[in-house]
Protein backbone atom coordinates (compact mmCIF):
# COMPACT_ATOMS: atom_id res chain seq x y z
CA UNK A 1 0.00 0.00 0.00
CA UNK A 2 1.65 3.34 -1.02
CA UNK A 3 1.55 5.95 1.80
CA UNK A 4 0.36 9.41 0.56
CA UNK A 5 -0.42 13.01 2.90
CA UNK A 6 -3.95 13.32 1.44
CA UNK A 7 -6.17 10.91 3.11
CA UNK A 8 -9.25 9.28 1.31
CA UNK A 9 -11.69 11.70 -0.14
CA UNK A 10 -15.60 11.64 1.57
CA UNK A 11 -18.68 11.05 -0.07
CA UNK A 12 -19.01 14.18 -2.96
CA UNK A 13 -21.64 15.54 -5.10
CA UNK A 14 -19.18 16.14 -8.12
CA UNK A 15 -18.61 20.37 -9.05
CA UNK A 16 -16.73 21.14 -12.58
CA UNK A 17 -13.28 23.13 -12.51
CA UNK A 18 -11.74 24.65 -15.15
CA UNK A 19 -8.22 25.50 -14.51
CA UNK A 20 -4.88 26.55 -16.54
CA UNK A 21 -2.00 25.27 -15.60
CA UNK A 22 1.70 24.84 -17.15
CA UNK A 23 2.47 21.54 -18.57
CA UNK A 24 4.97 20.31 -15.71
CA UNK A 25 1.93 20.64 -13.06
CA UNK A 26 -0.03 18.67 -15.13
CA UNK A 27 1.89 15.91 -14.93
CA UNK A 28 2.90 16.25 -11.59
CA UNK A 29 -1.20 16.39 -10.85
CA UNK A 30 -1.49 13.07 -12.89
CA UNK A 31 1.36 11.64 -11.00
CA UNK A 32 -0.02 12.56 -7.84
CA UNK A 33 -3.96 10.82 -8.86
CA UNK A 34 -2.34 7.44 -9.71
CA UNK A 35 -0.47 7.48 -6.44
CA UNK A 36 -3.83 8.15 -4.42
CA UNK A 37 -5.42 5.28 -6.26
CA UNK A 38 -2.38 3.09 -5.72
CA UNK A 39 -2.91 3.93 -1.88
CA UNK A 40 -6.36 3.88 -1.95
CA UNK A 41 -7.81 1.60 -4.77
CA UNK A 42 -10.05 4.33 -5.90
CA UNK A 43 -9.66 6.44 -9.44
CA UNK A 44 -10.01 9.87 -8.89
CA UNK A 45 -9.79 12.56 -11.39
CA UNK A 46 -6.97 15.86 -10.93
CA UNK A 47 -10.16 18.04 -10.70
CA UNK A 48 -11.64 16.00 -8.12
CA UNK A 49 -8.47 15.74 -6.07
CA UNK A 50 -7.55 19.85 -5.91
CA UNK A 51 -10.02 20.81 -3.78
CA UNK A 52 -8.84 18.86 -1.34
CA UNK A 53 -5.24 19.32 -1.88
CA UNK A 54 -5.84 22.82 -1.69
CA UNK A 55 -7.81 22.61 1.47
CA UNK A 56 -5.22 20.71 2.66
CA UNK A 57 -2.13 23.10 2.24
CA UNK A 58 -4.21 26.42 3.32
CA UNK A 59 -4.80 24.25 6.48
CA UNK A 60 -1.22 23.16 7.26
CA UNK A 61 -0.47 26.70 6.11
CA UNK A 62 0.86 28.14 9.61
CA UNK A 63 1.52 31.47 8.42
CA UNK A 64 -2.23 31.76 6.37
CA UNK A 65 -3.40 30.84 10.32
CA UNK A 66 -1.67 33.74 11.12
CA UNK A 67 -2.59 36.36 9.01
CA UNK A 68 -6.49 35.57 9.04
CA UNK A 69 -6.40 35.68 12.84
CA UNK A 70 -5.08 39.33 13.08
Amino acid sequence: MVDIKLGKLPDRTPVKLTIHLLPDLEALLKDYAAAYEAAYGSRESVADLIPFMLASFLEADRGFHRTRSK
